[in-house]
């Protein structure tokens, strides 16, 4: 009998051991000092990060064409005509989340969100990326050495790059670039054109499009005053881009020893290889890049009404 007791004993089960639970440790938040600051001559108020300060935010070119053109839109809404005019949308304020800088220090890009609301609270996507104007070039090569060309015999210069925000190593474009705040559209797009593709041009060979365009449209003489470019992203950045064209002769070996030169700045990370190609297949040549698009666009458009 206590030999079946003994068995009993044996077969309980063990009491579990009890195990400590690790340690989960939690980083503390960060909490960014915000400045707040207001634009001169308005009640705005900014509410800024610690890198950048109100002198450095108010002398951005980017920013200085922004708020002035958003603002002279917003004072539109006072002529009665206007479909806000009862309501108006006012900018109430802004908040800077993020700035990049180039080399030296230079202010390249400023993410921002600005508050954008009516009377009744109905509110405007306000989420910009600020990164200010670029150029873009359709540079057309025709042989001078051939008797008659025409438009078969024209070729058009494209670049092939990486474009990281893209995803790309090898992204087929136009000649383009950043404007700095020297200078005009003119004489940017011709320095353009020289450091991507090692040709000079003259600015007064120089044929604005966007320009030329925009006159043939009439646009009513009480419309918003936007830059005279076109903008290939307005749903999220302030991105603005003229259009350029320019038309150079050369002897049609000089113009195929372009085809795959390597070129661009090196010390600005630029590494482009050109692309030559008939100026019938440009479309399709660059069907992923916008300021290709429009500006084949408006090529064939101001030729079609007689203007170039």
């Amino acid at each position: 009998m206590n030999s079946i007791r003994l068995a009993a004993r044996h077969l309980r089960p063990t009491q579990p051991v009890p195990t400590r639970r690790p340690t989960i440790s939690i980083p503390k938040v960060k909490t960014i000092k915000m400045s707040t600051f207001t634009i001169p001559g308005s009640n705005l108020n900014v509410n800024s990060i610690p890198d950048l300060s109100q002198d450095d935010l108010l002398s951005f070119p980017a920013f200085k064409v922004w708020i002035a053109t958003l603002q002279q839109s917003l004072a539109r809404q006072e002529h009665p005509s206007h479909e806000f005019h009862s309501d108006p949308y006012i900018l109430r304020k802004i908040d800077i989340q993020s700035v990049d800088r180039f080399g030296g220090g230079r202010l390249g890009f400023v993410k921002l969100k600005a508050d954008v609301s009516n009377g009744q609270g109905e509110t405007l996507p306000g989420s910009v990326f600020l990164r200010g104007g670029s150029v873009a070039m359709l540079l057309i090569l025709q042989p001078d050495d051939i008797a008659s060309p025409t438009e078969n015999d024209k070729r058009a210069i494209m670049t092939i790059q990486p474009r990281i925000p893209a995803g790309s190593l090898a992204f087929p474009e136009i000649p383009a670039g950043m404007l700095d705040d020297s200078g005009t559209f003119a004489g940017g797009a011709a320095k353009e054109i020289q450091e991507e593709t090692g040709l000079q041009v003259e600015q007064s060979d120089l044929i604005d499009m966007t320009s030329l365009a925009l006159q043939a449209a009439q646009e009513p003489g009480g419309g918003e005053r936007l830059q005279q470019a076109v903008y290939p992203s307005p749903g999220g950045s302030d991105e603005f881009i003229p259009l350029f064209l320019c038309q150079k002769s050369m002897p049609k070996k000089e113009i195929e020893e372009l085809q795959g030169k390597l070129t661009g700045l090196r010390e600005h990370g630029e590494k482009i290889t050109l692309k030559i190609v008939p100026l019938a297949d440009l479309w399709k040549e660059g069907l992923r890049d916008g300021k290709t698009l429009a500006a084949w666009a408006l090529y064939q458009g101001l030729k079609q009404d007689g203007l170039l």
